[in-house]
């Protein structure tokens, strides 16, 4: 089967001149093409050096959207996306096509402690793969990782769920669950990154990473979310009923307020679940 590589790269000239070639090397058959998310630096020029498809864009549009056009203009029946800083090893993608083989439609390259940007990085990515365990069922080694290989009539079903901006990793993988569609995890080392530092921002980003949290929730299982807050209130309502009663005997304002946020949270979430059951049914009109 034919295999497309594809780099979304922003600024990424340093990177993709350590990264083109030892994918040249290894993967010669391979059509590699690299997303220009309006850098301004030479990342187009390397690219042309190395004779790779390039796709520019005039402005940056996010690292989502050029995962998107990658998978667009790509003709393999295999996609693997890796990003263009040289953290990733090429000779990798041999063990996420193994396991392709073996039956599974999605293989993530699992990062380990040294590949995080740093320790507040990591320990919110820790907290994101229990999250996302727990909301799966299934163990979940690296929710956040952009290194990974998937079947192009799959991935290309969920291509308009993908956010522009950051995530799509968090977005992809947990369609694939929700869907049935089997996905596997491989432990791989990661290198430093290449050129100039982390696009990572620490207010911005780690407001993005909380909307990532309940993105995981909304995308797979509603409910899962809703029902404990709705659990929590209906449990405040009544602990406040029994505290008055026991007091004044009697069923004040706030304990309605509290139980009819309860039943107003949990039918929410009912309704979010049946959402996110048309979200991913197959038919006309669907995915």
């Amino acid at each position: 089967m034919r295999l497309s590589i594809i780099l979304p790269a922003k600024n990424e000239e340093t990177g993709l001149a350590k990264s083109l070639p030892a994918l040249r090397a290894r993967w010669p058959e391979a059509e590699v093409i690299v997303v220009d998310d309006g850098s301004t630096d030479r990342t187009a020029a390397v690219c042309g050096e190395h004779g790779v498809q390039v796709l520019s864009s005039p402005y940056s549009m996010g690292n989502g959207a050029a995962i998107k056009r990658g998978a667009r203009a790509a003709s393999g029946d295999i996609l693997v996306f890796m990003d263009a800083d040289g953290q990733h090893d090429p000779a990798h993608i041999q063990s996420l096509l193994e396991q392709l083989d073996v039956g599974y439609d999605m293989v993530v390259g699992a990062r380990d402690g040294s590949g995080q940007a740093n320790a507040g990085r990591g320990l919110a990515n820790a907290f994101y793969n229990r999250l996302a365990s727990w909301m799966t069922g299934h163990r979940i080694m690296d929710l956040t990782s952009g290194f990974r290989a998937v079947r192009a009539g799959k991935f290309m079903e969920f291509l308009h769920l993908l956010p522009n901006g950051f995530s799509y990793p968090t977005t992809s993988t947990m369609a694939f669950f929700r869907s049935a569609y089997p996905v596997a995890y491989v432990p791989i080392p990661v290198a430093k990154r290449v050129g100039t530092s982390s696009h990572i921002r620490p207010i911005k980003d780690g407001i993005r990473f909380l909307l990532i949290i309940f993105k995981i929730a909304t995308l797979y299982s509603p409910l899962k979310l809703f029902a404990p807050i709705a659990a929590c209130f209906g449990f405040a309502g009544l602990g406040w009923y029994a505290w008055t009663f026991h007091q004044n005997g009697r069923f004040t304002n706030m304990s309605m307020l509290l139980l009819s946020a309860a039943v107003i949270v949990f039918l929410i979430g009912l309704v979010s679940e049946q959402i996110t059951s048309l979200t991913y049914q197959k038919g006309d009109g669907g995915i």
